[in-house]
């Protein structure tokens, strides 16, 4: 099927610009209804350990929104009650994603418990270690919101009662397949705890998708964060793979809620959603995130943008290009400098 649209590499950039948020007023005071609204457009959050300037999780919010209290965000995802709207899981990489895409996740715990795709090392251990993995399931029913560092290895004469490595992994299975979810973080330490406890009924009892659906709708949102991006962007956002993703894109064109579209000096067609609208101008100028999904898949920001950009914090000192934490900066339509920058937190 032929592309039904062209966009100039400008028109592109716009269009991305203003999917993921950058085309818009910031709020003089942002409150968590700002918060929400954005991350449902952008459909998830993705977290990382390392804490140069800031967590990687609570800078594309500031990016966008401007100056925020992090609080909003820390209830948003592991309060209880109705302040938390977040969960986490397995989205692009680690995630926070709004609760109402919870059941479009369910297929991949399912995939997770059937020990298929990236899973199967994890299953094969729950198949190989089930009085493990019932112990820690049985702990976190009775105890609730506990972290691997809760079931510490005890020296008596029996030796150590838990091997470190196999609660971790226990954890870890159980998380993937849906069995327990995150109630907390304690530091950057994931409390564990049954999703009844933490996951709003609401949501626990809504009708499934099945796979194709969920994978549908995970296309879908990825779409809409993007603005227009190739069939590898769109399977990308969620880390969907090309044998699931490919055979659903189709089918939203078929159906009409996705279009094919061409941009200019991209070799691949793209996909944007239907009568997209172009904006005349993007302003704004943002610090970006190394996990910002506006960049995080480096092959794209190279063709709209014509930025090259690689995370350096793993490359040896002496074989650095521009620096250890070094990230993008945004203005009005172009990434035009990166900037070098390291909390000094005992300043």
């Amino acid at each position: 099927m032929p592309a039904t649209v062209s966009f100039s590499l400008k028109q592109a950039r716009r269009l991305a610009l203003a999917a993921q948020g950058f085309n818009g007023r910031q709020p003089p005071t942002v409150k968590a209804p700002h918060l929400n609204r954005l991350i449902e457009r952008l459909g998830l959050l993705q977290i990382d350990s390392v804490n140069a300037v800031v967590r990687s999780h609570y800078l594309p919010l500031f990016s966008r929104l401007g100056s925020y209290s992090s609080d909003l965000l820390d209830q948003a995802a592991w309060s209880s009650g109705r302040r938390r709207t977040l969960f986490e899981y397995w989205g692009h990489e680690a995630s926070l994603l709004p609760l109402s895409m919870y059941p479009l996740m369910a297929w991949r715990m399912q995939r997770a418990r059937r020990g298929e795709d990236i899973y199967q090392q994890l299953a094969k251990f729950g198949r190989e270690q089930q009085d493990v993995v019932r112990r820690v399931l049985n702990s976190v029913e009775e105890q609730g919101a506990l972290g691997a560092g809760s079931l510490s290895t005890r020296e008596d004469k029996a030796g150590p009662w838990w091997d470190w490595s196999a609660e971790k992994h226990a954890l870890e299975w159980l998380f993937a397949a849906g069995e327990v979810t995150v109630a907390g973080r304690r530091g950057f330490e994931r409390l564990y705890d049954l999703p009844e406890r933490v996951i709003p009924s609401s949501i626990l009892q809504q009708a499934l998708p099945d796979e194709a659906e969920a994978q549908r709708g995970l296309l879908l949102h990825g779409a809409q964060a993007l603005g227009v991006g190739t069939e590898k962007d769109l399977r990308d956002y969620f880390r969907l793979n090309p044998a699931d993703a490919r055979p659903r894109l189709a089918e939203l064109v078929e159906v009409g809620q996705l279009q094919m579209c061409e941009v200019a000096g991209w070799r691949q067609i793209a996909y944007c959603l239907p009568e997209p609208k172009v904006p005349r101008k993007v302003v704004a100028s943002a610090l970006l995130s190394p996990f910002d999904s506006l960049i995080w898949e480096r092959s794209r920001t190279e063709r709209l943008f014509d930025f090259r950009y690689r995370l350096e914090i793993y490359t040896p000192q002496n074989k650095r290009v521009f620096g250890y934490y070094v990230l993008p900066f945004l203005h009005n339509e172009r990434i035009a400098a990166r900037v070098d920058l390291r909390a000094e937190r005992a300043a």
